[in-house]
């Protein structure tokens, strides 16, 4: 089984304590360090993953700041994203989840601004937060997804389970961390479970469950070369990988080598890798696949384009898997800020 896949579990540190959103303390810049100039460790932000957000900077900001780098933390939530450029920021490390960090908007801001960034840029960032958008652009590339229905009320939702079965999930279209997120066994759950989703987006999708292994592969790199990381295999307690399963408990298992059957980690590392490549993504991203547990063919479900870096996060421990330690991923990622009009000069 192959540790990487190009072309087609050291944790993070450990969860910290709310970062200020001014300057670092003062600290030795090395000559390594020196090369990125000043850099904003953006976290925080104003998403329902806000919380989420807090313990990733604060571990890239650490992590970061170990490597000689003169990072600062800045939530965008409590200052101007303006004062980036007022105060000299040479490029961003964006550790924001969700909307206004994951969804374009940051990205654009940085684009007028002129500072390099982490990650996606503006309109592959904004497509990977919308679920539905992703799918459609998946499905007519001929990657398998599993089938879906939009829908923008309960008696819609009571229409996409006769017609997607049982169980169906349902959740919010353009929210991350499973917020919103809700299984549905039999019709008479479909309200709630609608109201659920609705709460955090207008746009609720709903989809078919695929019953069996859940799998996730992080990606690295530009869209003309991605490098895949390896791929982890989760089990969670009672099959049920949600909020509080993903950050604050010890009992989901996480399995990397992931232990598939022969030829299956390739298969699902080429697959991710062309799923990043057709929405033009860059820097970063993380793939979450369902595995049919009767056939072995695997969903993808979503992609991150900027996925969590706490100490329960997947990413890290890929990347830990394949030899390469926190601080390395964060300062490799920092190596590949861009605009996306230096991109395409």
């Amino acid at each position: 089984m192959s540790q990487f896949h190009s072309g087609m579990s050291a944790a993070g540190p450990s969860q910290g304590a709310r970062a200020p959103s001014g300057g670092s303390a003062v600290h030795e810049v090395t000559s390594v360090g020196a090369t990125f100039g000043k850099v904003a460790v953006l976290m925080g932000g104003v998403s329902a993953e806000r919380e989420v957000s807090l313990m990733s900077g604060t571990g890239v900001l650490k992590a970061l700041l170990s490597e000689g780098v003169d990072a600062h933390a800045f939530d965008p939530a409590e200052r101007d994203l303006g004062d980036l450029k007022r105060e000299g920021f040479d490029r961003c490390f964006i550790a924001l989840h969700g909307r206004f960090g994951e969804d374009g908007t940051v990205q654009g801001a940085l684009e007028l601004l002129g500072i390099p960034y982490t990650g996606s840029g503006v309109m592959a960032s904004a497509i990977s937060m919308d679920k539905v958008m992703t799918k459609r652009i998946w499905r007519f590339e001929g990657l398998s997804t599993p089938a879906w229905q939009q829908v923008s009320s309960a008696e819609q939702t009571r229409a996409a389970f006769a017609q997607l079965g049982t169980p169906m999930i349902v959740k919010p279209a353009r929210e991350g961390s499973s917020i919103g997120f809700t299984k549905v066994l039999t019709v008479d759950q479909c309200e709630a479970a609608y109201l659920a989703a609705a709460k955090h987006d207008d746009e609720v999708l709903c989809e078919q469950f695929i019953a069996g292994d859940e799998v996730t592969c992080p990606v690295l790199g530009n869209a003309d070369a991605p490098l895949a990381l390896p791929v982890i295999r989760i089990v969670a307690p009672d099959g049920n990988y949600d909020y509080q399963n993903k950050y604050f408990t010890d009992t989901t298992q996480y399995l990397v080598p992931a232990g598939l059957p022969a030829g299956e980690e390739e298969a699902i590392q080429a697959m991710v890798c062309e799923a990043y490549q057709v929405l033009g993504c860059r820097g970063w991203a993380r793939a979450d696949v369902m595995i049919d547990a009767t056939t072995r063919k695997p969903y993808l479900l979503e992609i991150n384009t900027s996925p969590g870096m706490t100490g329960h996060s997947l990413v890290p421990m890929s990347a830990g898997a394949a030899g390469i330690s926190y601080e390395a991923l964060c300062v490799r990622l920092l190596e590949h800020t861009a605009l996306d009009a230096r991109a395409s000069a």
